[in-house]
């Protein structure tokens, strides 16, 4: 025998009004009930490992800058992503230890803020979880953590920022700032392969050509930044440049900006959080398009893609970052026309 269910609403259906409300009432009971099967289904929390080879209070602008990204492609903390941020505060030899705890933790995907070093690491911790570099300077084929940029072939893929090759571009806008600068200081890290590499063959040529004489200056702890700041005489520099990879110079990014202002010493950086610092310029790729970038590969890689199948991207966009608080307090000021080609002005 059949059984018919019978929805009372307390209304006869004769009229034509009273089918559409009964219509209407019958959607909305259907929509509820489907709604409540939907609530009782949790919705998936990707988890994120975010891995910095430096301090949260450094790391904290771009930290920042890719979760707001991310926010954009409707990636919100708490509701469908959680990241779990670990720093190694500068010590190399704490990243195996914070790597393996990150894996212990079930990650997704994990995102890696910084060089060569970070890198590698996470690439001997796991071969299956997918990695996105954020860009630190090294040539991730030179380095062997991708067969090609175009078809990595591997779990990494991202932003390479190869700072070098913009080595003689940051001493020419250095020398159009100053014309009158003949000695350049470069203060790098020789604990970092790459620092090596650019004062030895990258900043060289670049120097001829503009007829500056380069001299390097080795900092291989905080006791020998204050060291280099303290000489005089003689081979007191006309300027400085930074070079800002490696756990050291990124931590003390602001105190270095801070001795180059004291000794009235016009200074150029990679990246514009040297100058919001006090340094005098910087040049170098613009920090929120490569947020944008990440994000964009973090949503891909969740999405289901394959980072072996990700091309790994160059920076395309670049900024010119000018504090004139500093150019005054050291005594340069900057000609008209190049501060027309700044992307952004401190005053």
């Amino acid at each position: 025998m059949k059984q018919f269910w019978i929805f009372d609403f307390g209304f006869s259906i004769g009229g034509s009004r009273n089918k559409i409300a009964f219509g209407l009432a019958l959607a909305a009971l259907l929509f509820a009930l489907c709604s409540s099967a939907q609530a009782q289904q949790p919705k998936k929390v990707w988890r994120i490992g975010y891995l910095s080879s430096i301090d949260p209070a450094f790391e904290s602008t771009r930290a920042e800058g890719i979760r707001l990204a991310l926010r954009t492609l409707g990636y919100i903390e708490g509701q469908n992503i959680a990241t779990e941020y670990r720093y190694a505060d500068g010590k190399r030899d704490r990243l195996p230890e914070i790597l393996a705890e990150l894996l212990r933790l079930k990650i997704d995907i994990l995102v890696v803020a910084g060089g060569i070093g970070p890198v590698r690491a996470a690439i001997q911790a796991t071969k299956t979880i997918p990695i996105v570099m954020t860009g630190g300077g090294a040539d991730p084929v030179e380095a062997g953590f991708i067969e090609s940029l175009a078809r990595p072939g591997g779990n990494v893929t991202g932003i390479t920022n190869i700072n070098q090759e913009l080595g003689g571009k940051r001493l020419e806008l250095l020398k159009e700032a100053v014309p009158r600068l003949t000695r350049v200081a470069v203060l790098y890290d020789p604990a970092t392969e790459l620092n090596v590499r650019e004062v030895k063959e990258f900043l060289p040529a670049a120097a001829r050509a503009l007829k500056l004489t380069i001299q390097p200056l080795e900092a291989r702890d905080i006791n020998a930044l204050e060291k280099v700041f303290a000489g005089d005489g003689k081979q007191r520099p006309d300027g400085i440049y930074v070079i800002r990879a490696g756990p050291l110079m990124r931590a003390n990014e602001k105190r270095i900006a801070g001795f180059a202002a004291e000794r009235r010493l016009p200074s150029i950086y990679a990246t514009r959080q040297a100058v919001d610092s006090g340094g005098l310029m910087s040049y170098g790729a613009d920090s929120a398009e490569i947020y944008r970038q990440v994000a964009w590969y973090v949503d891909k890689i969740l999405k289901g893609a394959n980072p072996a199948d990700l091309p790994v991207e160059q920076p395309k966009k670049f900024e010119l970052v000018i504090n004139m608080k500093t150019a005054k307090q050291i005594g340069v000021t900057i000609p008209s026309d190049l501060l027309a080609r700044a992307t952004k002005i401190i005053r």
